[in-house]
């Protein structure tokens, strides 16, 4: 491994993540996982004639809101 190349091979941390910088971005990531998961939950009650991509669609969306819990779980951490 080169470790010329590291970003921060002199632990010089000016592209470190504020935390509020850190807030934003799993706030934003939370917002599209609830958005995803609508969109899927919606798109699968309008199914009715392909039964494995309704259930595939209601999987992406499980698993859209576990991910939306774990989001919500790193944002309550940073208060």
């Amino acid at each position: 491994m080169n470790h010329e190349v590291d970003y921060d091979r002199d632990f010089d941390r000016e592209d470190q993540l504020s935390i509020d910088q850190l807030r934003h971005i799993l706030q934003s990531s939370h917002d599209r996982e609830v958005k995803l998961m609508r969109e899927y939950l919606i798109a699968s009650d309008r199914i009715h004639h392909h039964p494995e991509l309704k259930q595939r669609l209601q999987n992406f969306a499980e698993g859209n809101a576990k991910r939306t819990d774990q989001l919500l779980d790193e944002l309550k951490k940073l208060q």
